[in-house]
């Protein structure tokens, strides 16, 4: 599948490209400007569910919370946890959305060098290289598998062609373990309402949206 894709420059950094499709627009992650900066803009932890998910009414700036984003993705997500006070690092398995990440973070260091310390992107690929308890929450989004949800009518165009080239999670399963080797306070994973629970286990609760919800698993020997 990644044979129908290919990166190349564009003036707004680097962007994702489908070959089949060659009338879209690349797909760019952009944190400076367009939706996904509007959408860090708006956020705040009183009105987000993501923010009492991954216990961000908790935290302070003298000492904010650790999350690791473990299924970054176009760092959607991860960005609004920045902009809510988190620090965050970035694990992408998918080399070509990896790479965009490379790109959209110099581009924000290169504006804004104060996020060096905010949002990163680790160098490994794997949850196995994590050391045990070394982050306060791990984050978990994964791709869902065809037919485990409603397809809109419409889906986004850059999220058609994200959808594309990275395709099903059929290991997501399989994150949960590390995940909660990894995490010192809880796992959240973010689900659609309907969808089963990770790996089939039951979460400890759940903070529930409008359009999903997040399961949460405390890890062992914590109580919040």
């Amino acid at each position: 599948m990644t044979e129908a894709f290919q990166l190349k420059q564009t003036p707004q950094g680097l962007g994702l490209s489908w070959r089949d499709h060659p009338e879209m627009t690349p797909l760019v992650i952009d944190f400076l400007s367009g939706k996904q900066a509007f959408r860090g803009q708006q956020a705040n932890r009183k009105d987000e569910a993501i923010a009492r998910a991954c216990l961000l009414t908790k935290a302070t700036s003298e000492q904010p919370f650790t999350i690791l984003d473990a299924t970054a993705g176009l760092a959607r997500d991860a960005w609004v946890l920045v902009q809510l006070g988190a620090r965050v690092t970035l694990n992408e398995r998918q080399p070509m959305v990896h790479e965009l990440l490379v790109d959209a973070l110099q581009r924000l260091y290169n504006e804004h060098p104060d996020y060096q310390e905010r949002l990163e992107l680790a160098p490994t690929q794997s949850l196995q290289a994590f050391a045990d308890d070394s982050f306060d929450v791990v984050y978990l989004d994964p791709m869902y598998p065809k037919g485990e949800r409603k397809q809109k009518a419409a889906v986004k165009k850059d999220m058609q062609m994200f959808q594309q080239l990275v395709g099903s999670d059929l290991d997501a399963d399989e994150l949960l373990a590390p995940a909660l080797r990894i995490a010192r306070k809880r796992v959240v994973v973010k689900r659609p309402q309907h969808a089963d629970f990770l790996a089939q286990q039951k979460p400890s609760h759940q903070v529930i949206s409008k359009k999903h919800r997040f399961d949460i698993y405390v890890t062992q020997g914590t109580t919040i």
